[in-house]
This record gives structure tokens, C-alpha cells and sequence, in this order.
């Protein structure tokens, strides 16, 4: 049977992966900086920085060396500018690569939208990628390196490119979350953009299965879209949101102005993501 290791396994995204690879019992390996206070049944956690210059990959292979790595480890994901997506980012290709070097023969990397930068419509795995943060930047640089590396043979790579996510938003940092705390400190309004772009919103836990599905696979490889392939407004998606938790806050368009890299309207190619969860070949 499959063995996964899946690192940022205490994650807004990592905990739903590990719950699902839990339901399917299969044999995972769960890494973060802690382990959780309620640990599920059947997964082995380990506390560890692997980003860190003392970390020994050698230490997470007790059960043998895992089948394929689901990297998800990410400091600041909702603070695109913050320097810590450069600071960190050559010690998470070291960290991947020292796996490889040991043996471990697929990866599953965790990417973005944002690594394309500004772009109108459908992003497919052939967009070109012109990112305008940090955050951007370093995914995108590592999404190059390991395409470099993987098509020397030395490793399947599969890099999971996400979109808006939303759900469990008590743990998140995205607007979802932010409206949630607003609202419960009693405060009447929320300080919001034009909410005009459209966007490709999917819940965190749908996320986790298109993750959990697109890893376990072996047809299709490189750069899998993790979307709905429908795009929204974000307006329209948060007001559906405040309606939907019954929050008692009112959106005030306008205070914010749309981010400058951001695009009217982008979102996903569906087409190899929809072609792995009906468990076919990709043509």
C-alpha cells in the first residue's frame, strides 16, 4: 500500500489532506512544527522544522521511505508580500531534493494561481507565469526548479496550483475568516474592495480531496489546476457567505482598492483535475 508523508500536516490545508488520506486508511506520515492536540487514528506525526538546517529527512523514514512526499509547508501564505517567501524559499528545495536523493520518488508540491501573475481567464498547465508578489515569486520559482529536476527522470512531480479557497474559516486568514471574527466582535461593517474580480472559489475541503487524489494517481503529472473551473465575483461570494453564517455585518465597497496584479477575472482549467477524479487517463 501507498505510504504518504505529507508536510504543513497542522495547516489550514494539511489537516483536511491528512484527514482524507485518514479515511482512505492509507499510511501517512504527518509533519509540522507541533503535533496536534487530537491526533487521528492510524496516522504517525512528528514534530520537526524541515525547513530548518538541522533537519535529517532520515528521521521521518521509521516506517521506510515514503511512496510520495505531499509538500504543503508554507509560512505567510495570505501575506503575499511578506520576505519570508524568499527567505524560505531555497531551504524548501533543499529539504525536497535531500528527499529525492533518499529515495523518495514522487513529490506532490502545493502552488498557487498567484505564481501566474496578472492574467484574464482560464489558467491552463501552458499560462505563462509573470507573478507580481513574493509569494508569487518564490512558488514559482520552485515550481521551475522541480520541473527542471523531474524532467531529468530523477522523480515524478505533480505541482497542485490552488485558487480562492474557503471553508473551516475559523482557522483560516482569508476574508472568510476575517468577516467571521469581525462579525462576532460586534463590529457593523467590513472594509472591502469593489468585489467586481471574479474569481475560482473551492472549499478547503474539496481542495483536500483534489490533493489527496491528484497525489495518489500515476497518469497524469506536471501542473494539475486544482479548481471548479466556474468562475464568481467576489462580491457576490462573499454577500452569499455573510447570508449563508447568518453574519450581522454589512461590506463597505470601496474602502480598499483592488490590488493592482489582480485580475477581473481568472480561473481554472478544470479539464486535467476533472479527468483524475473520474479515475481516467489524461488524454
Amino acid at each position: 500500500m501507498t505510504k504518504v508523508l505529507v508536510t504543513g500536516a497542522g495547516g489550514y490545508v494539511g489537516r483536511h489532506v491528512v484527514q482524507r488520506l485518514a479515511e482512505l486508511g492509507i499510511p501517512t506520515a504527518a509533519v509540522d512544527l507541533q503535533v496536534p492536540q487530537a491526533p487521528l487514528d492510524g496516522v504517525s506525526y512528528r514534530a520537526m522544522d524541515i525547513l530548518g538546517s538541522a533537519c535529517e529527512v532520515s528521521a521521518l523514514f521509521d516506517e521506510g521511505i515514503p511512496d510520495v512526499c505531499i509538500h504543503l509547508a508554507w509560512r505567510n501564505g495570505f501575506k503575499h508580500d511578506d520576505a519570508t517567501h524568499m527567505l524560505d524559499l531555497s531551504a524548501h528545495y533543499r529539504f525536497l531534493m535531500e528527499l529525492v536523493a533518499a529515495g523518495v520518488p514522487r513529490l506532490a508540491a502545493m502552488g498557487t494561481m498567484h505564481e501566474v501573475g496578472y492574467w484574464e481567464g482560464a489558467i491552463t498547465e501552458n499560462t505563462p507565469c509573470n507573478p507580481l508578489s513574493l509569494y508569487g515569486i518564490a512558488k514559482d520559482s520552485l515550481r521551475r526548479a522541480l520541473l527542471l529536476d523531474a524532467s531529468k527522470g530523477r522523480f515524478d512531480l505533480k505541482w497542485l496550483r490552488g485558487f480562492y479557497i474557503y471553508g473551516d474559516d475559523e482557522q483560516s486568514q482569508s476574508i472568510f475568516g476575517k468577516l467571521i471574527r469581525s462579525a462576532r466582535s460586534g463590529q457593523a461593517t467590513f472594509p472591502f474592495t469593489t468585489g467586481k474580480n471574479k474569481y475560482d472559489f473551492m472549499t478547503v475541503q474539496s481542495l483536500a480531496d483534489m490533493i489527496v487524489a491528484a497525489s495518489l494517481q500515476d497518469s497524469v503529472s506536471g501542473i494539475i489546476n486544482c479548481c471548479t473551473g466556474r468562475p464568481m465575483s467576489l462580491a457576490d461570494k462573499v454577500e452569499e457567505f455573510i447570508a449563508e453564517n447568518g453574519l450581522d455585518i454589512k461590506l463597505e465597497y470601496g474602502a480598499y482598492p483592488d490590488r493592482p496584479y489582480d485580475s477581473p477575472g481568472v480561473w481554472g482549467d478544470a479539464s486535467r483535475i476533472e479527468t483524475i477524479l473520474r479515475g481516467a487517463a489524461c488524454p
